[in-house]
């Protein structure tokens, strides 16, 4: 992990420092283009396909039904299914509270405006279990879904090797209604979910976390034309600001946490402590040694540095430049370093409130934007699933209070039919 000085970097040095191009992306890129275009034409043909050559799995059929899901999720452990009910009691009582109704406003007397919400009817979740199964993503997207008021909710999981969901998956699908799970992965799920085919539904919008070959698919099909997407969400990463009041093992624990997810994750540490810095990485590779996941980590971290900075205004500056998905402030000082927050996906204030916190059960959304995206996006919510329709009402009073100035407005503009759509209502 190399150790940075933020004083001695250029602006350039910070910005190519931030940026989280890979080599081979183009090379990426290429791939997806081809399975997208394979499920495109080919349909279900292509899904089973690539089951065989990704998953090596042959499957039956591209889903598991109700009865199937219900039977699978009753093996789930004792311990495991209290987990899952603590952590979905947590996230909707979160995200219930984003439901709201917009009051009316009267613009001027007799003009009233309004926007009202409607759901998006047919909305796609991915759910990766590739390297790792995620229950925690299924109800971090289920839940909202479900709240918003989402008539169809198609999911995508990829298969394990009998062709079918684990129990952790079972279990979220049947505490959130869900009946059918496509055993769909990859960018031939998302491809799918864009498209439609003979067995996978169509869908208005698609959400999920995955790989670089999902994220490169999901901004594919957003080009098309042929679906919206929550958010590009690449790659997992954190940024975690440690002060003198930080604590070495915590702080590498966090790193950790973020470098299991793939050998492309990026664990960024931002510190005033040069020795906090020193104890810190001593602490990642004595942490390092006892996972399970060690070899995946070690390369998330080998590609990963920290950066020592004068100050907290330092470590905002370079954190607000970065725009982390996962910010964790590892200060007592946490609150005056609030406001200063412009650019991170969800933050995480001082030193007892770790990342996996929030990626589990504390109740906050822990599909973020990730790649810097963070300076123009948010995480998923209730909005994201739904979509705000604008109305207004006009009574006489107010048409003759508001219309001169529309009709001003529309013969400035050159545009007469718009002028006497109000002067016929004038005159009568």
């Amino acid at each position: 992990m190399k150790i940075y000085s933020y004083t001695d970097l250029s602006k350039q040095n910070i910005e190519d420092l931030c940026s989280r191009t890979i080599a081979d992306d183009d090379i990426i890129a290429g791939r997806v283009k081809s399975i997208v275009d394979s499920v495109k034409h080919e349909g279900d043909t292509a899904l089973f396909r690539y089951a065989k050559d990704f998953d090596k799995v042959e499957l039956q059929q591209l889903y598991i039904e109700k009865s199937e899901v219900e039977a699978i999720a009753a093996t789930i452990p004792e311990e495991a299914r209290k987990a899952i009910d603590t952590a979905y009691a947590n996230i909707k009582k979160f995200h219930a509270a984003q439901l709201y109704q917009e009051a009316a406003i009267e613009t001027m007397p007799g003009v009233t405006c309004w926007r009202e919400a409607r759901a998006i009817e047919r909305v796609g979740l991915y759910i990766p279990g590739g390297s790792a199964v995620l229950p925690s993503t299924f109800l971090m997207l289920g839940i909202p879904a479900v709240l918003a008021g989402c008539k169809e909710i198609v999911v995508c999981s990829p298969p394990q090797k009998d062709g079918r969901t684990n129990c952790y998956l079972a279990y979220c699908a049947v505490l959130l209604g869900i009946e059918k799970i496509y055993m769909v992965g990859g960018a031939q799920a998302v491809a799918a979910m864009a498209f439609g085919t003979a067995t996978v539904p169509k869908v208005y919008k698609i959400f999920g976390p995955g790989n670089r070959y999902v994220t490169q698919a999901k901004q594919l099909v957003l080009a098309s034309g042929m679906t919206a997407i929550d958010m590009p969400a690449g790659p997992s990463e954190v940024l975690v600001f440690a002060d003198e009041t930080a604590d070495p093992a915590f702080v590498a624990s966090d790193l950790l946490a973020q470098a299991e997810h793939g050998a492309d994750s990026q664990a960024i540490l931002v510190s005033t402590s040069a020795q906090i810095i020193e104890k810190t990485l001593e602490q990642v590779q004595v942490q390092l040694k006892a996972l399970p996941r060690e070899a995946v980590a070690a390369q998330a971290i080998e590609n990963s540095y920290a950066v020592l900075v004068e100050n907290t205004a330092q470590a905002m500056e370079f954190s607000n430049i970065y725009a982390p998905e996962h910010l964790i402030l590892a200060t007592d000082a946490y609150n005056a370093l609030i406001p200063e927050i412009i650019n991170a996906g969800s933050v995480f204030l001082g030193n007892l409130t770790p990342e996996s916190a929030g990626d589990y059960a504390s109740g906050t959304n822990h599909t973020l934007p990730t790649s810097g995206f963070a300076k123009a996006y948010s995480g998923v919510s209730i909005d994201s699933f739904i979509k705000k329709i604008t109305f207004q009402h006009i009574s006489p009073a107010g048409l003759t209070a508001i219309g001169p100035t529309v009709e001003i407005l529309a013969a400035a503009e050159g545009l007469e039919a718009h002028k006497n759509a109000i002067t016929i209502r004038l005159k009568s």
